[in-house]
């Protein structure tokens, strides 16, 4: 990955390649923003007057580079636009001397800054004035300007050949430069960004993989081979152990296969009596379908069905990279969905762990019945909260667009998991379980079906969660996210978010096990500068 430091250096001195600056949208046109006054003073106060001159408008992912001529030893430099700036605004003493108006959120730097990192590509080095884009330099900032910049250098290139590549390489070296009393706190704050965004480059470099690459079985050696390097406890159940163990939705859903199903269990401890998170995540390698087998076009990107079981994986790395004082279990049940003489059938009914059964009437929703599985089990733990997360329902889709992600629950775990994303940024939005729907599910033949019969689609998504709720006990703290539109960018690349494999939601797992665990005491403190 990149690499990125902080630095108090004048601009003057910094031997770079770039700057990127931020613009912004002001009441009266054009604004810069904080950052860039050494920028300004080297220009003779002209800087503002160059970029109107270049048509900057200050619109949030506008960028506009201009060559620096020798005024700084940096041979460019590019402004991203921030976009309109909070009102009220109050007045500005200079364009680029004073703070910004108003407050600009964290997740428009991390945008801004992926954005800048996406059109440097190709640049040697860079330096980041955008942690001060806000006026004051925050830990916030800071860590916001470090996770976007690092994840806009991302690439996915290691199966193309040498001589088809002709790709601009991600930019070598970053540095974010902040006031010189600001140092300590931010090196932690850029050490904390750096393993965030590890984690959802692991979850992007899983989702982009094709199938061919990655069967349930290579995705566990995939988690033993992270888990172990980060200190976390990892068990594996092969098709074997999950027949054993009564796991009839991930034996059933793997049957049609010939890469067998497995269950990975992955802990992290964060020591004494610390609360316990539980994350289950759905591993489907790739979904044909099964027997209700999907539309050729319908597949083209179902290698993404495993992202919830990434996203558990990189989280749970990543709290104990941190060492979070939290307990995080991770479940990924994994198995590939494919039509077969040996694949379940529609009116087959599968027993699952803890004995429900239940009538499979399309194995096209075969998602929830490896993650039922996988809750049943999770919930013998008796942790304090249980997240499920998982590409389940082209009906969140439908009802959200691809860039929203949905959550449904209960006991306030609901609103816990949106407070986590919106404290990182990311767009989660929660929806009910109206408890009609929960009737559609009834089955004549067994104790629920895992569709409504004869087809229904009213409330797919709800329904999907009320499903899931069924293998949850009714004491039980727990969420249900649907990832399915957001996991994956079929258009191109915006903000810090390239096209392909997104690695969506493992900010706001991170952030739900840190507020589990407790706010640390320099939380939204300030930086100096």
């Amino acid at each position: 990955m990149t690499s990125i430091a902080p630095s108090s250096a004048a601009l003057v001195d910094l031997k770079t390649d770039a700057v990127v600056i931020g613009t912004a949208v002001g009441e009266n046109g054009l604004v810069v923003t904080g950052g860039a006054a050494e920028v300004d003073a080297a220009l003779g106060g002209r800087l503002e007057s160059v970029l109107a001159a270049l048509g900057a408008t200050g619109k949030a992912g506008e960028t506009v580079r201009f060559a620096t001529l020798g005024a700084l030893p940096a041979a460019t430099v590019l402004a991203v636009g921030l976009g309109p700036l909070a009102s009220p605004s109050a007045p500005l003493s200079g364009p680029v001397a004073g703070p910004v108006s108003g407050p600009v959120d964290t997740e428009v730097l991390r945008r801004a800054a992926g954005t800048a990192l996406r059109a440097l590509a190709g640049t040697g080095s860079v330096a980041l004035t955008l942690a001060a884009a806000p006026g004051s330099i925050t830990a916030e900032s800071v860590r916001a300007v470090a996770e976007g910049a690092l994840l806009g250098t991302y690439t996915f290139d290691r199966l193309r050949t040498t001589s088809a590549k002709g790709l601009p390489t991600p930019v070598g070296a970053l540095t974010l430069l902040v006031d010189g009393t600001s140092l300590p706190l931010a090196q932690a704050e850029i050490d904390r960004a750096v393993v965030v965004a590890e984690s959802v480059v692991l979850v992007r470099d899983l989702v982009n993989t094709p199938p061919s690459h990655l069967s349930p079985a290579l995705l566990a050696d995939v988690a033993v081979e992270q888990a172990t390097a980060a200190g976390v406890t990892v068990e594996v159940l092969d098709e074997v152990a999950l027949a054993e163990g009564g796991f009839g939705g991930i034996v059933g859903v793997g049957q049609g296969s010939v890469n067998p199903p497995r269950l990975i269990r992955l802990e992290w401890r964060g020591g004494g009596e610390s609360p316990a998170l539980a994350l289950v995540g759905k591993g489907i390698t790739f979904d044909s379908g099964g027997l209700s087998l999907k539309p050729p076009t319908a597949m083209e990107w179902m290698k993404t069905d495993m992202a919830g079981a990434a996203a558990v994986l990189a989280t749970v790395v990543a709290a104990a990279r941190l060492r979070l004082p939290v307990t995080v279990t991770g479940w990924m049940p994994c198995a590939e969905n494919m039509p077969s003489g040996d694949a379940i059938r529609p009116s087959d009914v599968l027993t699952l762990r803890g004995g429900t059964r239940v009538e499979v009437l399309n194995t096209d929703a075969e998602g929830r019945l490896v993650l039922a599985d996988a809750l049943v089990r999770a919930a013998e733990e008796a942790p304090d909260l249980i997240v499920d997360i998982a590409t389940l329902t082209g009906a969140q889709i439908v009802s959200l667009g691809q860039r929203t992600s949905a959550v449904m629950g209960r006991d306030g775990a609901a609103e816990a998991v949106t407070t986590a994303a919106a404290a990182t940024g990311e767009s989660v939005w929660p929806m009910p379980l109206p408890p009609e729907l929960r009737k559609g599910l009834d089955s004549t033949v067994a104790d629920i079906a895992n569709v409504p019969p004869g087809g229904s689609r009213d409330g797919g998504m709800l329904v999907a969660a009320h499903f899931l709720a069924h293998f949850v006990p009714d004491e039980a703290s727990w969420a249900h996210i649907d990832i399915a539109g957001p996991s994956w960018n079929g258009g191109q690349p915006y903000g810090h978010t390239p096209k392909g494999g997104t690695g969506v939601i493992v900010r706001t797992l991170l952030q739900l096990a840190e507020d589990l665990a407790g706010p640390p005491s320099d939380q939204g403190s300030t930086i100096a500068g």
